[in-house]
């Protein structure tokens, strides 16, 4: 039986990172008529991002809740009852095995399970800082003109406390730094939303572009940029 999610580091930890699309695994018994090479793009899964997740945690102080399926066979950062929530297209494929999914049975199986141990690990009494971990592509398949210069874009709703401390010390370590950038989070917040900004909880949404982030070199870096910023974002919001 598939897992819905993989529990990484103590629970107890002071900082909670939240990776919705960690994972490219598909349970057996779906199919959604893919080829094989599919589940290694980004439509599968947030490339990186189990990756720094882990170095994270290796530093200790970190516990990582990690999807446990691809965002193609349910989306969790997507409300339930939300059009992309099984996705038919995405990014110029069309997965046709999705046209004809159980949806309320993945709900049951994955998404309802995950979103209840989030749940659970953000409303401990020690209140963890949430870190909301995802990638984005240089440019999206069916819009390749539209380069996408950021090398990290930090997201927000209506919240933006943590933002307002991370970006400005990204920006002095270095990076470009999407403000609200590839995608607003305005539009597209759901887990945060939830667990997060519902909740009056203090967060930080952080987006790595996928090309830097996809080897080992890569992730240590952006693990080893992100580590004192959310010490800080901790320190001066939990």
């Amino acid at each position: 039986m598939t897992a819905p999610f993989q529990i990484l580091g103590d629970p107890l930890a002071p900082i909670l990172i939240i990776a919705d699309h960690a994972s490219n695994h598909v349970p057996e018994g779906i199919d959604l008529r893919l080829p094989p090479e599919a589940l290694h793009e980004h439509v599968a899964l947030d490339i990186g991002v189990a990756q720094v997740a882990a170095l994270l945690v290796g530093r200790g102080g970190y516990c990582a809740i990690l999807g446990g399926v691809s965002r193609l066979v349910i989306d969790y950062n997507r409300e339930a009852d939300a059009a992309g929530l099984v996705p038919v297209h995405s990014d110029g494929h069309h997965v046709e095995g999705n046209e004809i999914a159980d949806v309320a049975d993945r709900l049951l199986r994955f998404y309802d399970p995950y979103h209840a141990r989030v749940a659970e690990l953000a409303a401990q009494s020690h209140r963890p800082f949430l870190l909301s971990l995802h990638s984005f592509t240089p440019s999206l398949r069916s819009r390749p003109e539209e380069a996408r210069p950021w090398e990290i874009g930090i997201l927000y709703n209506a919240d933006d406390r943590g933002a307002r401390v991370a970006i400005p010390l990204l920006e002095a370590a270095g990076c470009v730094v999407g403000d609200n950038q590839p995608y607003s989070g305005k539009l597209l917040n759901a887990t945060m939303n939830r667990h997060a900004e519902a909740q009056g909880r203090p967060y930080l949404g952080v987006e790595m572009r996928q090309d830097l982030v996809s080897d080992a070199a890569g992730q240590q870096r952006f693990a080893e940029i992100l580590h004192p910023i959310l010490q800080e974002c901790r320190n001066r919001l939990a």
